[in-house]
């Protein structure tokens, strides 16, 4: 979050310094943005055991950990061909809090006591890769078919710390898991400038799959606003959300999954 900040404290004297701009063009041939997510997660989760099904729980509601923060982002693009754009993406969030129970939770055959106290942990990382062919380039628009495969690494653990009486808990009531989640969409691209240093932008994509022991329903979109008044520096904002509703059969895991991810970005772009 603090380097997200010092580039943008760095750059806008740039940005806001007189020059004449160029205009901005639908796509570029390379670009780097840097800057703030305003992202809300709503994470639901069932880690099923040998002897039984879990119990459904909600990491806000039962766990007590924040779904409302603020990280950095980066992304890059690169245009080698006309047609052709490569992009990759990548933030990261953790979040921890401890939590006095208001039922018993059962995670992969343990069970939590209502009136217990826990303490759980949730680190999320995200790594964003995506193709676009450009079918449709005009000097004013782009549009184009779409696939990207975004990388999920989850890190999730709980430990009781205290019994329902106060007394410290034993150290045998501790789970943890870690696992990677791809979360494949197939969609399209769109690029739009209304006017001389604006470019709207939009990307949706959808899929449904069963990969690697997991079967899963996943949904993408976003839809932003940048504003180019230097030839080689500007400003973004976007608005975006991502859903994914999973079922896994895995060795390290079975159980349920549903996690909807949606923010504000705003950020500077440097683009060639």
């Amino acid at each position: 979050m603090r380097t997200s900040r010092r580039w943008m404290t760095a750059l806008l004297p740039a940005l806001l310094a007189p020059a004449t701009a160029a205009a901005v063009e639908p796509l570029d041939r390379f670009s780097f943005s840097i800057g703030t997510y305003l992202t809300r997660f709503d994470t639901q989760l069932r880690a099923d055991g040998e002897r039984g099904r879990g119990t459904e729980v909600d990491l806000r509601r039962d766990f007590g950990l924040d779904d409302e923060t603020r990280i950095a982002f980066a992304g890059l693009t690169w245009r080698p061909f006309d047609r052709h754009e490569f992009g990759v993406g990548y933030f990261a969030d953790s979040v921890e809090a401890d939590r006095r129970l208001q039922r018993d939770i059962v995670f992969e055959d343990k069970v939590y006591e209502a009136a217990s106290t826990v303490h759980a942990r949730y680190d999320l990382d995200s790594i964003e890769a995506y193709y676009v062919w450009w079918a449709f380039s005009e000097d004013t628009w782009a549009l184009g078919p779409r696939v990207g495969l975004t990388w999920y690494q989850v890190d999730f653990g709980l430990k009781a710390t205290l019994q329902m009486d106060g007394t410290p808990a034993s150290g045998e009531l501790e789970e943890h898991y870690k696992g990677d989640l791809p979360a494949p969409t197939i969609g399209a691209g769109w690029r739009w400038t209304p006017a001389r240093d604006w470019r709207v932008s939009a990307d949706a994509g959808w899929l449904s799959t069963e990969v690697n022991g997991i079967d899963a329903d996943i949904g993408y979109g976003r839809v932003g606003l940048e504003w180019h008044p230097r030839p080689r520096f500007g400003v973004l904002l976007d608005y975006s959300r991502f859903q994914i509703d999973a079922s896994t059969r895995r060795r390290d895991f079975t159980g349920h999954l549903r996690m909807h991810n949606s923010g504000l970005r705003l950020g500077l772009v440097f683009r060639h």
